[in-house]
């Protein structure tokens, strides 16, 4: 197949790389030409996967209406506050009948609240749009180490064909139609990884984290529900399998990222280091905001809303979490 991959960051590198070791024709598109040009010449994306070669004959390019072109499938992996930007420029392209969408991207827009199926179908109206999610640390994948993932789309057939496109014997994708699932899956994990790297930043231990995970999920669940997601898929790959690993990696960005703060800094400070989006720090005030509209309680992401966005101490957070009156589980 014709592939475009738009996003040059680490996990679209890595579906590059996986798709075009798999003997498909891939356009890998990035916004900046200075780094797409770095790319091209040195084949290692240093700031975003770094240390995995790239194949000599996997093109790289930054010109979008190239990467789009005659393609079968256009996979997207742009940053969810970037998004609608990207497909406000791919609609001035024509493109084919048949081509197949998928988004990569865990997140929910701010401005609107509404989830990246919701912006492309938005943007570039009927489409064939399949979203991809699980766990899936690019630089394990780009490894080989084995991974598995959900191809989620209403249309049973398009999620199939995306599976059988992108697994391999180290990348097990599996199907599933509930894409409101797996999409807030993928997205509001990020907030509650935020929570457990401020806990490894505070010094506490494994207790502490498992609990912020199992109530964690039980917000993801409560909010899931209410905006129409089945409870399995939030208790399987996409779910509680992405939470996990995000909550658990040390190459987690959002886990990172609250580690720092839970050392001591503030959100800038911390965001000031870091080379790659933490898509977390824009999904907590998305799921903080959504938490309000549809009245359901959620006291890990609104402490941490707090701490990112209104300078609350985090052991002050952690108190008041800690001392909520007692309830049944």
């Amino acid at each position: 197949m014709k592939i475009g991959i738009l996003g040059d960051g680490g996990w679209g590198t890595t579906l590059a790389i996986l798709l075009h070791n798999k003997g498909h024709l891939v356009t890998l598109w990035g916004a900046f030409p200075g780094y797409v040009a770095s790319l091209e010449k040195k084949r290692i994306n240093r700031q975003f996967l770094p240390g995995i070669k790239i194949p000599s004959t996997l093109e790289i390019s930054a010109d979008l209406e190239k990467a789009i072109k005659s393609k079968d499938l256009i996979v997207l992996a742009i940053p969810s506050q970037y998004m609608r930007g990207i497909l406000k420029r791919i609609k001035n392209y024509c493109l084919k009948g048949k081509v197949v969408f998928l988004s990569v991207a865990k997140g929910i827009e701010i401005t609107t609240l509404k989830r990246m199926s919701e912006v492309i179908i938005g943007e570039l109206g009927r489409i064939n749009l399949c979203v991809l999610s699980g766990p899936t640390i690019a630089d394990e994948v780009a490894q080989g180490v084995p991974t598995a993932a959900v191809a989620a789309s209403a249309d049973k057939c398009l999620a199939k064909l995306v599976a059988r496109i992108f697994s391999t014997e180290r990348f097990r994708v599996y199907t599933n139609s509930d894409v409101i699932g797996v999409e807030l899956g993928g997205s509001l994990k990020n907030v509650i990884a935020i929570a457990c790297g401020i806990s490894d930043g505070l010094g506490f231990g494994t207790n502490a984290k498992a609990a912020i995970l199992s109530r964690g999920l039980a917000e993801i669940s409560r909010l899931g529900l209410k905006l129409g997601a089945k409870a399995k898929t939030l208790w399987g790959i996409s779910g509680l399998g992405d939470l996990a690993t995000t909550c658990f990696s040390p190459r987690s960005r959002n886990r990172c990222l609250g580690e720092e703060i839970g050392r001591g800094k503030n959100l800038k400070q911390a965001l000031r280091q870091m080379r790659m989006v933490a898509e977390g720090v824009a999904t907590t005030q998305a799921a903080y905001r959504l938490s309000l509209k549809h009245r359901v309680e959620m006291p890990i992401t609104q402490e941490i809303y707090r701490v990112l966005y209104r300078n609350k101490p985090p052991k002050k957070a952690v108190r008041d979490l800690m001392t909520r009156s007692l309830k049944e589980e």
